[in-house]
């Protein structure tokens, strides 16, 4: 599982021209399923974003969680976290998991997200997505999860 984390002072995500999901400061966070991943992944990775130190406390430090600040999430699904682009110019994406078992997967990482204290929002699995973001730093950071075998 791979995740794209992009500390934010807002993130909107709409579909067909509707408005789907908003936050005010927190993350906007990227989630890719890899094949072989399940909810040890899922739930590491949503644990780990929860609980990384990404925001200032007021020396102006990097010192405080999402939790710690009222920070909200926004999830979105990318199955392109997933593209080889090693060969030719088209990106291959068979590495990333099957619709079937990614949904559930990054449902549950924002269910655990929820559960530590992030108030989180979702974007729509499978649709085509615009996103609007602006990001505070910049501060984005890529955090992976090998499946458990």
């Amino acid at each position: 599982m791979r995740v794209v984390l992009q500390r934010v002072r807002y993130a909107r995500v709409s579909v067909e021209g509707k408005a789907l999901a908003a936050i005010q400061g927190g993350m906007l966070i990227l989630v890719g399923v890899g094949q072989g991943d399940g909810e040890a992944e899922a739930t590491s990775l949503a644990q780990k974003c929860a609980e990384l130190r990404l925001f200032e406390d007021s020396q102006g430090k990097t010192n405080l969680a999402a939790g710690e600040v009222g920070a909200q999430a926004l999830v979105v699904s990318q199955f392109t976290l997933y593209a080889d682009t090693r060969k030719g110019r088209r990106p291959s994406f068979t590495r990333a998991a099957a619709p079937e078992i990614a949904e559930p997967l990054v449902r549950r990482f924002s269910e655990v997200l929820a559960a530590r204290g992030v108030p989180t929002q979702l974007g729509q699995f499978g649709a085509h997505m615009i996103v609007e973001l602006e990001n505070d730093g910049p501060f984005t950071l890529i955090l992976e999860a090998e499946p458990q075998a």
